[in-house]
C-alpha cells in the first residue's frame, strides 16, 4: 500500500478510535423524541428476539 493511504487510515482510525467521538449528541432525541440508546444494549435486546438467527440456526432447533 503506498505510504499516503498507510498514513491517511492510521490519521482516520486515530482520529475515530481515540475517544473524541464518543460522546453521545442529541439527533436521536431530537429525530425520535426519545434518548439514545446504548448500541451494545440495542445488540443485546435485538439479538435476544433471534431476529437475527438465520434459517440454518432456526432449522437446528
Amino acid at each position: 500500500m503506498p505510504a499516503e493511504v498507510a498514513e491517511m487510515l492510521t490519521y482516520l482510525f486515530t482520529t475515530v478510535l481515540d475517544g473524541r467521538n464518543s460522546a453521545v449528541a442529541d439527533g436521536v432525541q431530537r429525530a425520535l423524541g426519545r434518548p439514545a440508546r446504548d448500541f451494545a444494549d440495542y445488540a443485546h435486546r435485538t439479538a435476544a428476539t433471534g431476529v437475527w438467527n438465520t434459517h440454518e440456526e432456526e432449522a437446528a432447533r
